[in-house]
């Protein structure tokens, strides 16, 4: 039978009697828009960190090395921020790109360069293990490719990168409650950017200090 009522349900009793019963409209769904940054945002940033990475007075692979490595954390902080992905096509080449340059600039560098890379991404692969839900490893592959720009240099990205990245947690669970800050899932690239960026312009410097520091 029928409901008497457009777009409505309709019980019948045992006497034959016919209540209508209202159906409710389908909730419309809402999906959550990522940050982005357009394509003009990606080159200007690429080329002002570029230009400032090849300024500072480092060695001719250090600035060469930072230059190139500017462009990969610009490039994998726009896609994690669109989509929480940091896709092979960029981590494999950029890897290589890394090693190709440490073979023409400073070939007796490359086990230094392969040393920080397996370090830094193994470091981040560990955790990928433990809490997978919030580590891709995409971030595993960018540490590893941040450790062969960087080398000694990467331990400064990495601590300044997780830091940031810790802190901004905090933050979110400060506003928003424990309960649902667990659920924001925050992208490390941007982070690992930051440190990366950081230890591209003063990581030398700073791992010199220490150094000198712990004599």
């Amino acid at each position: 039978m029928r409901s008497p009522v457009p777009g409505a349900a309709a019980t019948v009793s045992s006497t034959g009697v016919v209540t209508p019963r209202p159906v409710r409209p389908p909730m419309p769904r809402v999906q959550s828009k990522g940050l982005s940054l357009r394509a003009g945002d990606q080159l200007v940033l690429a080329l002002v960190l570029g230009a400032a990475s090849l300024a500072v007075h480092h060695t001719t692979a250090q600035r060469v090395m930072g230059a190139s490595l500017a462009v990969v954390l610009v490039i994998a902080t726009a896609s994690d921020l669109k989509s929480r992905k940091i896709p092979n096509r960029l981590t494999a080449p950029a890897a290589l790109w890394a090693l190709v340059l440490g073979a023409i600039l400073h070939p007796s560098g490359l086990g230094d360069q392969a040393v920080a890379g397996l370090a830094a991404g193994g470091f981040l692969y560990i955790f990928a293990v433990i809490y997978p839900k919030g580590l891709g490893m995409g971030d595993v592959k960018l540490a590893f490719v941040i450790g062969l720009y960087l080398s000694s240099s990467a331990a400064v990205a990495m601590g300044i990168g997780l830091i940031a990245s810790a802190l901004a947690g905090v933050v979110v669970l400060v506003t928003r409650g424990v309960k649902e800050g667990r659920k924001v899932g925050l992208p490390l690239a941007p982070f690992l950017a930051v440190g990366g960026v950081v230890a591209i312009i003063f990581g030398p410097e700073i791992v010199h200090w220490y150094s000198q520091s712990g004599r």
